[in-house]
């Protein structure tokens, strides 16, 4: 029988999968219920040793012998202070050890109880990673409990080994032990560049090879960095999804596909390929979290656990064209090959079906955006400005803001566009833009909503900018992306506080910094500013604000 606290059994069920198979147990009461499951598992050989201290290079000695993983477990307190000389042996020795304290609810830390104080990041910086596992009471907290520990246990042997420090609060009563078995655990595997074709990491292309509905998903990538002929190669293979973040290719419109969309099933992956950072669509993010089938995996070069759509089972340490490239070379050998059994033949039909879907769906979307006439509205702005970027013959880039600017710049951009994707914030954008400006001979476009012009209006009280810088805001007077937050409602307290309704103007800015103004209150007047934004010549920049509120 198991304690029937699920942070305790998550990460008695990890540690086994991760293959620790020894640990040194110090004595307490807090930890009584995780050593009672370490020794229940059957798994795991335990030894006990009194001292922390000394316990701390036990454990460091045999790891140093026997070449694997080591663990040990304190209780709460001054217990795991007492792990530290071991700890920092460790470190600099490069020996891969895994600390477990048990800890006391955080409510009661510096309230002069007993055996308690600040426990997470205790033994920093000489550790590799160091996690809190609370008691979960939800399911994304049970989700993120199992990240951590998988984390956690990965990162002993990513670029170097070191010590990981896994600690664990625990709430009374501590000795239920009513559960019958441990639970099932997600296990999240890493293999870094030279194992992505060894048997070790078989198991992520078999599942790749056996896939009826494969997805390729590119998030925010470095422009040009990334080959999209082997992505291209591929799209025959599995529905390749990007934005303008990456302008990667295949489906560019999954948000406007899910929208119009009731019932997303048929839409989901058994095989996620995510490569790259950021993905902007909420709609996109939300299929693959609901796709609990799939096998998913990361690619990045840093191997840093991404778990972004909740089902993550493979982290490819790699450059992602390196995995690109063995995809493809794994398709022209597959092609070379007869095929004829009827298991085959059937994972072709349903890998043809799931492919036609997505392209059909996509390609009456993109009709109905081509044949659509929108009023004048920050979306036509876009709509035309990005038609009339295509027909120009010299060198620019564009920076697209965030919130509703890059939502635009996904569905009417058909080049690559640059935005502050990591964070997602509004502060920076237009100076984020300013400053590519000041070191590039291109024309720099800058589109832009009204909060976060406003707010970083000082990108424009600077010597060195020139005539290159253009910039399209559109003002409609507050966050106008808020008044379709679902479930918000629509009273004065959204419309002040939340949107921050506002009358300003970029026009007296523009005048205090010498800044070339041009408004539009309708799609005419937009339609000429464009033009001239464009093809004007200024040794000053440009302000082209769009007036969708007067």
């Amino acid at each position: 029988m198991y304690s029937n606290k699920d942070n305790i059994n998550i990460l008695t069920s990890l540690l086994i999968a991760h293959g620790i198979r020894q640990v040194v147990v110090c004595p307490g009461s807090r930890n009584a219920p995780i050593v009672h499951n370490l020794m229940a598992c059957g798994a795991m050989e335990c030894y006990p040793v009194t001292d922390e201290r000394s316990a701390g290079f036990y454990a460091l000695g045999m790891a140093q012998v026997q070449g694997w993983s080591v663990a040990v477990c304190v209780t709460s307190g001054s217990a795991l202070l007492n792990l530290l000389p071991a700890v920092a042996e460790a470190y600099y020795q490069g020996v891969d050890l895994v600390v477990i304290s048990a800890d006391r609810p955080w409510a009661w830390i510096d309230q002069q109880d007993g055996q308690t104080l600040p426990q997470p990041d205790a033994l920093r910086p000489y550790t590799k990673k160091a996690v809190t596992i609370a008691e979960p009471h939800t399911a994304e907290e049970r989700w993120f409990c199992n990240r951590q520990v998988n984390e956690a246990l990965l990162a002993r042997y990513q670029k170097r080994r070191g010590v990981v420090h896994i600690n664990v609060p625990l709430s009374e009563p501590l000795f239920d032990y009513s559960v019958m078995a441990l639970p099932q655990e997600r296990v999240i595997e890493w293999w870094d560049s030279s194992q992505l074709s060894h048997e070790q990491s078989a198991l992520w292309l078999d599942k790749w090879d056996s896939s009826q509905r494969r997805m390729i998903v590119v998030g925010q990538y470095p422009q040009q960095k990334l080959d999209t002929g082997l992505l291209s190669a591929l799209e025959e293979e599995a529905v390749v999804v990007s934005e303008s973040l990456s302008d990667a290719g295949g489906i560019k419109l999954a948000d406007e596909v899910l929208a119009v969309t009731d019932d997303w099933k048929d839409y989901q992956p058994d095989f996620v390929l995510y490569i790259g950072g950021a993905v902007v669509s909420k709609r996109l993010k939300q299929l693959l979290r609901q796709s609990a089938a799939s096998y998913q995996c990361v690619v990045n070069a840093e191997g840093e656990i991404y778990d972004t759509f909740m089902h993550l089972q493979a982290v490819l340490s790699t450059d992602a064209n390196e995995v690109l490239r063995l995809l493809c070379e794994r398709k022209s050998k597959e092609n070379g090959q007869l095929k004829g059994l009827s298991d085959e033949v059937k994972r072709q039909q349903g890998m043809a079906n799931y492919l036609r879907l997505w392209r059909d769906s996509e390609a009456k979307e993109r009709m109905k955006m081509k044949e659509s006439q929108p009023d004048f509205s920050a979306p036509a702005c876009v709509k035309y400005l990005e038609e009339q970027l295509a027909k120009v013959e010299y060198p620019y880039a564009v920076h697209y803001a965030n919130s509703s600017a890059i939502r635009f710049s996904n569905r009417y951009a058909a080049r690559y566009s640059y935005c502050n994707r990591g964070v997602n914030g509004i502060e920076g954008s237009l100076s984020t833009a300013a400053g590519m400006s000041v070191v590039t001979s291109k024309m720099v476009f800058c589109i832009i909503g009204d909060l976060s012009f406003f707010y970083d209006q000082n990108a424009l009280w600077n010597q060195n900018l020139r005539g290159n810088l253009r910039i399209v805001l559109f003002n409609n007077g507050g966050g106008d992306i808020f008044r379709n937050v679902k479930g918000m409602p629509a009273d004065d307290i959204r419309d002040k506080l939340v949107m921050a309704s506002h009358q300003t103007t970029a026009q007296g800015i523009c005048q205090q910094h010498d800044i070339v103004y041009r408004q539009a209150t309708d799609g005419e007047e937009m339609k000429a500013a464009i033009h001239q934004l464009l093809t004007i010549e200024s040794n000053r920049p440009m302000v082209l604000e769009i007036r969708l509120s007067l």
